[in-house]
């Protein structure tokens, strides 16, 4: 469905009207362009973008069925971009990405949104009180998109850190390291991590290509792209490097809370064992003795001597003694 349509002559929005082509051409007229904002469309809705706007079929396609990495496509009549954004729910420690496709022309910018995760409406509303930035052209959009986007990174790994900290403090706590669900909740932020490195590390490569820092070095253009944003196009990118050194660093920092956790884990259980291990030898001793005095031999040393119970009991309960000082001083107990 198409969520907005407006057209905009020196950095002023003026409503589009309802037939795509007459405002492609008002646009083109008054030297401006017109931004076009559509949700999940159909392919029947978006067939009649495609149609006005000239946009290329494979691009076309990706737009339809989502699910794309971040990349820059150049076409003869469009750029085509598709960025991901993310948002991040403490409650659940899940990161939820979506998709924003961008195609913009020389006087046109069509964004297509898949997902809830979306900053468009904040982007589109921050843009209308600029003007200035609105007057350079659809480049602003991408820009604005991009840096909307990027800057959201910049929050959802401040907010992975926070709750990172707090499971790291839960396994060094004595009382909570041994919880069964650690290992799980760990394990559960670490597949989070991956999902939100899946939408930055792909970006740093379009965002290289749009600031002219490419593979193919500075001299490498890409077309419909204002020669004065360049330098936001670096400086978002600046942001990006960013986050990725926070996601590389957040991934290792739960690589190595697992390992500790699952060391912890180790040494518990062995203190468990050693501990089994005293009892039972404990539990030997008296069950050794009272074994040989139960045999059913007539012939016995002190078998048949009036005190020989009580000394075999205290015999029992000497050596108890002894091995339970031993194990405690070798802090087995």
């Amino acid at each position: 469905m198409i969520v907005d349509c407006a057209i905009y002559r020196h950095g002023q929005r003026t409503e589009g009207p309802e037939d795509l082509s007459d405002a492609l051409a008002e646009a083109r007229a008054a030297g401006g362009f017109v931004w076009i904002g559509l949700y999940e469309p159909s392919e029947r809705e978006f067939g009649l973008v495609t149609q006005e706007f000239g946009l290329h079929p494979l691009a076309v396609e990706d737009a339809l069925k989502a699910h794309q990495r971040p990349k820059l496509e150049v076409y003869e009549d469009s750029l085509f971009v598709v960025l991901k954004p993310v948002a991040y729910e403490p409650a659940s420690d899940r990161v939820s990405a979506g998709e924003i496709m961008v195609f913009v022309g020389d006087c046109f910018v069509v964004t297509v949104r898949h997902g809830e995760a979306s900053p468009l409406a904040a982007v589109r509303h921050r843009l209308e009180e600029e003007p200035e930035m609105l007057h350079k052209g659809p480049t602003s959009v991408l820009y604005a998109i991009a840096d909307a986007i990027v800057d959201r990174y910049l929050e959802v790994a401040t907010e992975l850190q926070t709750d990172l900290e707090e499971v790291e403090a839960e396994v060094f706590r004595p009382e909570g390291g041994g919880a069964r669900n650690t290992a799980s909740r760990i394990y559960g932020f670490k597949r989070q991590i991956v999902e939100f490195r899946r939408a930055t590390g792909p970006l740093t490569v379009p965002l290289n290509r749009l600031a002219g820092t490419g593979p193919l070095g500075s001299g490498s253009r890409v077309p419909f792209v204002h020669e004065e944003a360049r330098p936001f196009f670096r400086d978002v990118g600046d942001h990006l490097a960013r986050v990725n050194e926070s996601v590389e660093g957040l991934d290792r920092l739960v690589s190595d809370v697992l390992s500790a956790h699952l060391a912890q884990t180790s040494v518990r259980q062995n203190d468990d064992m050693r501990k089994i291990s005293a009892w039972a030898a404990m539990a030997a001793v008296p069950t050794m003795i009272a074994g040989i005095y139960g045999m059913n031999f007539d012939h016995m040393p002190e078998l048949h001597w009036l005190w020989s119970y009580p000394a075999v009991i205290l015999v029992m309960a000497l050596l108890e003694v002894l091995l339970y000082r031993l194990f405690k001083r070798r802090e087995w107990l």
